[in-house]
């Protein structure tokens, strides 16, 4: 990573995923950083950078991978995958001459990745399409445990009393159906189905599913509307560890294998984001679910930069022990 030593000073490259955003670094010779703080650090939107979390752009440790990605969330705590940040791990080191292999091997949380990616007009990395690996759905594996349901059962259109997360008139104003599905990408995914996902306060009702102690590692929450044709939803997030975020990757494609299970969507879908529209394609069902989600969609720089780590860990004496960095 790019930090001097003695004046602390770090360099980074803003770039995100339909508005997904995180703060990049390279990381390949930063065996000793404490990029979860680093995260902390720079992810206040009023006191730092600002950004949805840090990924940090390494040296594989596996001999089938040409990068490895890692993923902070805002809080610091490490995420297994990060779609739309896959995608600008793929631009920075195609970029910056790190790899060139097309299709792109990345190391994740949840395995080895491939993601094809194109150049646009100006010759750089614009958009890429991700190989993200088969959904994981049983419910031990998700992981979740959910009362009464088994551990090796799926858990699609699952009946749910919605007063478990608070007795409130916008459950009804955004008819949000009574159901969950549970999907993992790697990581954790909660659907719940709904007409209107805008009237749905994500501020209030996110934390309170994320946390919930059917989820023992926390979950990812979306809100989606399926329609009105089989090839088009439009979808909210609360992302465990980050808040809402303008476009989930991960949960986009989770979107999709729920769509399918639940026959409320074509294979092929147009999801539409706060930040933006993605294209996925799931073409299993559930008795055929090893089959890889494919997501394509841009990456996007927004500048480079540097900061000194000592200064804004004075600026931020709320982080315990942010100081140290």
């Amino acid at each position: 990573m790019s930090v001097d030593r003695y004046t602390r000073v770090m360099r980074f490259t803003k770039m995100h995923g339909i508005g997904n955003d995180y703060v990049y670094i390279d990381g390949r010779d930063a065996n000793d950083a404490d990029f979860s703080r680093i995260a902390r650090l720079v992810s206040d939107r009023h006191v730092a950078i600002g950004s949805d979390g840090l990924i940090a752009v390494c040296r594989p440790s596996v001999v089938d991978a040409d990068v490895r990605m890692r993923m902070f969330n805002a809080d610091g705590s490490e995420g297994e995958m990060c779609g739309n940040g896959l995608r600008c791990v793929v631009k920075y080191a195609v970029d910056r001459g790190f790899a060139s292999a097309n299709p792109l091997r990345v190391e994740t949380g949840r395995g080895v990745l491939t993601v094809s990616w194109q150049r646009g007009l100006d010759g750089r990395v614009a958009t890429a399409t991700v190989e993200m690996g088969a959904p994981i759905l049983t419910h031990r594996a998700i992981p979740a445990g959910i009362d009464g349901v088994s551990l090796d059962a799926l858990v699609v259109g699952h009946r749910v009393d919605l007063t478990r997360w608070g007795d409130q008139p916008w459950w009804r104003e955004a008819r949000v159906e009574e159901h969950v599905t549970l999907v993992s990408m790697g990581n954790p995914h909660v659907i719940l189905c709904c007409e209107d996902p805008s009237r749905v306060p994500l501020e209030i009702v996110g934390p309170r599913i994320e946390r919930d102690p059917w989820f023992p590692a926390r979950i990812n929450v979306h809100f989606v509307r399926y329609g009105p044709r089989l090839g088009e939803a439009v979808m909210r997030t609360w992302e465990r560890g980050s808040g809402i975020t303008l476009a989930c990757g991960t949960g986009a494609s989770a979107v999709c294998v729920a769509g399918v299970l639940l026959d409320r969507c074509a294979p092929q879908l147009h999801v539409q984001l706060p930040g933006g529209p993605l294209a996925l394609c799931w073409d299993g069902d559930a008795h055929h679910s090893d089959v890889s989600v494919r997501m394509t969609g841009p990456a996007t720089f927004v500048f480079d930069g540097e900061v000194d780590l000592e200064a804004l860990a004075a600026s931020q004496p709320w982080l315990t022990g942010a100081s140290h960095v």
